[in-house]
């Protein structure tokens, strides 16, 4: 073949090449922690399938959200309690970073991640200002079958 070419750089063009190349690895990896807030909500929405839980701060913009799935539940193991549990940890980790101590929790769902979820929170030292559940219960329910006539 022929002689490969070696180009030199100066250490300021290397030093310079590296903080782009932590920059953008930075951004990928989503590890900047972009606001810092003191009080905030989250919302835990626990279905018979699986369970999310989102925490925003006191306007409602999405800081941190986690799911079982995104955690390697797969099935029926993502609407457990022990599956939410995780999700807290996790989360939990990601707002002591941004330095939130207090959260107002608002439920929604039947699943069996709910109660876990909220005791996982307490436990690990966030302090709950409120709990509200917001699931919508039917006042009438549907409309009645028609009578069969024969």
């Amino acid at each position: 073949m022929g002689k490969k070419k070696v180009g030199e750089q100066s250490e300021s063009e290397v030093l310079q090449e590296a903080n782009k190349i932590e920059e953008t690895l930075s951004k990928a990896s989503g590890n900047k922690v972009s606001k810092k807030a003191n009080k905030g909500k989250a919302y835990i929405k626990s279905s018979y399938n699986n369970t999310t839980v989102t925490v925003t701060d006191e306007k409602g913009n999405v800081l941190f959200w986690s799911t079982a799935g995104s955690l390697g539940f797969n099935g029926p193991k993502k609407a457990t309690p022990f599956a939410a549990s995780k999700i807290v940890a996790v989360l939990y980790e990601k707002m002591k970073k941004a330095g939130m101590n207090d959260l107002d929790v608002i439920v929604s769902g039947v699943g069996g991640g709910r109660d876990s979820a909220i005791r996982s929170l307490s436990s690990h030292g966030v302090n709950i200002v409120s709990i509200r559940d917001v699931t919508p219960i039917p006042h009438n329910g549907p409309k009645p079958k028609k009578i069969r006539r024969v």
